[in-house]
């Protein structure tokens, strides 16, 4: 199948440190793809592997079978942005990609219409050093898209971005998706990630933590449950003890309930003529569902208890020891 990237047991070390631990998964067309984990999981040393960047210690990764070395005009198969400022600032937006197309044999006329898809037209002619971060987004995704290729690659494409920016790459990822091509993103905006991606990749300190869909990965890593509230709680309590369901009230007349959909308790609820004024179910936010899974993975621990420590002694020091003893 064209536009697939395969990682087979991918690792890296630098040193001592394990940056990324026997990564295996796949990356499929016609779907966006989500490529999540915390600070230090690994995610961009990965993502440089697959563009021949960096050299696996161990594994090995494909694109449509081979592996980037082995690519002609490799923007023709892969376009990537991972650095926005990866660049020549000297160059105008429209020299900078002029370049990038006749090395890969790309024809001219390309490089205006990608600067028309991201919108940088009216400053094609502009250096680039001179560009804020959101524009320099838009260039790096220009530059991805030059090729015309199967494959599509983002780290972190929303950085800079406006409202209007980051609704615009969001539309752009899912129509290249729903033109049947592999689009597979880095973020660290949630709640973009939860409007954008069809399916995530998830790791941790360089380890595979889920490869699932993103309706599965919110239901299997959060707790769902339905809200009521009724002026009738402890009745309403009482019908659903007997039924065999758990509730846990909340105060103001709302019960939490486990174990049973909306449609049940509401016909549970009739059946025994109670007033409800509420029945929502209620499922965790991406954000949360990966905060549950991750909380083993994450490297550095913020305080939040919102005191700062007067002396490194009173609380900074103690933090650093802690991380030294989790090797950090």
């Amino acid at each position: 199948m064209a536009g697939m990237i395969e990682l087979t047991g991918l690792t890296k070390r630098y040193g001592e440190k394990v940056a990324v631990d026997r990564l295996t998964f796949t990356v499929r067309p016609g779907i966006v793809t989500g490529f999540l984990g915390p600070n230090g999981a690994g995610k961009s040393t990965t993502m440089r592997m697959l563009l021949g960047l960096d050299n696996p210690t161990a594994g090995d990764v494909r694109i449509d079978g081979k592996r980037y070395a082995e690519l002609k005009d490799p923007l023709k198969y892969i376009g990537a942005l991972l650095d926005a400022k990866a660049m020549h600032g000297g160059r105008s937006a429209y020299h900078h990609l002029l370049c990038l197309a006749q090395s890969n044999g790309i024809p001219r006329r390309r490089v205006s219409e990608v600067l028309e898809t991201v919108g940088l037209t009216a400053v094609a002619k502009k250096r680039a050093k001179g560009f804020s971060l959101g524009m320099g987004q838009r260039l790096g995704i220009a530059g991805a898209l030059l090729g015309d290729p199967e494959i599509l690659m983002f780290d972190e494409p929303v950085n800079g971005l406006d409202p209007e920016g980051i609704h615009w790459i969001r539309n752009l990822m899912k129509s290249l998706a729903g033109q049947g091509r592999t689009v597979f993103v880095s973020s660290h905006l949630m709640s973009e990630m939860a409007l954008t991606a069809d399916h995530l990749v998830v790791i941790g300190q360089g380890r595979l933590l889920a490869d699932t869909s993103m309706a599965d990965f919110i239901r299997e890593n959060s707790r769902s449950y339905v809200r009521l509230r009724s002026p009738q709680q402890e009745r309403l309590r009482d019908v659903l003890h007997e039924a065999g369901i758990t509730a846990v009230g909340r105060g103001d007349g709302v019960l939490e309930a486990d174990g049973a959909t909306s449609e049940q308790l509401g016909e549970l609820a009739a059946r025994h003529q109670l007033v409800l004024h509420e029945l929502s179910p209620q499922q965790a936010s991406l954000e949360e569902a990966f905060m549950q899974l991750t909380a083993g993975s994450v490297e550095y621990h913020a305080h939040t208890d919102g005191g700062v420590p007067q002396t490194p002694g009173a609380g900074w020091g103690a933090g650093v020891q802690q991380q030294k003893k989790k090797g950090v």
